[in-house]
């Protein structure tokens, strides 16, 4: 079974390399990483990790933060290990279906910034509408997102009133950006964490840009 396991780390040189080796003991097997955000000393890496089945993912956490210094944020199941840096592919496959970008963009970003799901969103008189949606986002009525217009992008408080009970009961994180327009907007979400950094924010903000580009939004 897979899992995405994000860690606090020193930036030094070695300290990863002890990761990997803590998580080996209990028979993890590193599929990929990704340097998340780095500076001030500190980096912020998601590991992809499988490990035996019957294993408990508890395990994973006492192995890694028993290398000095390093710290586990979140961990929970993952479905398969994704290229992060296939932006420019999900560019040109939106380019290819204009008609289908809106859909094909929901889909493919959570698979990019291991997000679990995401939705395009548009803010109208009577509320917000539903534009596309990821398979896996829930299909609990977003109507009322105050946050609209979104003029930059951010991290979203996943405890104000407007946010559904159940994505509460699930320790949602959220985060979206404009898209295009500040009416229209990206809302990706990571059920069980970990929580958004800027970095990531930063990122989702550029991709967007460019697909509001190329549709033309």
């Amino acid at each position: 079974m897979s899992f995405l396991i994000r860690v606090q780390l020193p930036d030094t040189p070695g300290t990863l390399g002890a990761v990997a080796t803590a998580l080996g003991t209990v028979g993890a097997d590193i599929l990929s990483v990704d340097v998340v955000e780095r500076g001030g000393g500190v980096a912020i890496d998601d590991l992809v990790v499988e490990i035996p089945s019957g294993r408990l993912p508890d395990a994973l956490i006492t192995a890694a933060e028993s290398v000095d210094g390093v710290e586990v944020d979140a961990v929970r199941p993952y479905a398969g290990v994704l290229d992060t840096h296939r932006e420019l592919e999900l560019v040109e496959e939106i380019a290819a279906k204009p008609a289908s970008g809106l859909e094909i963009l929901a889909e493919g970003v959570p698979r990019i910034i291991r997000a679990g799901w995401a939705v395009v969103v548009e803010h109208a008189e009577a509320g917000a509408i539903r534009l596309a949606s990821s398979n896996a986002a829930p299909e609990t009525p977003i109507t009322d997102l105050p946050w609209l217009p979104l003029e930059r992008a951010t991290i979203l408080d996943a405890e104000e009133a407007w946010v559904p009970e159940t994505w509460k009961e699930l320790g949602t994180e959220l985060a979206a950006t404009p898209l295009g327009k500040p009416g229209k907007a990206l809302l990706v979400a990571r059920p069980g964490g970990p929580n958004f950094r800027a970095a990531e924010v930063a990122r989702l903000e550029h991709f967007a840009g460019i697909v509001a580009v190329v549709l033309d939004s």
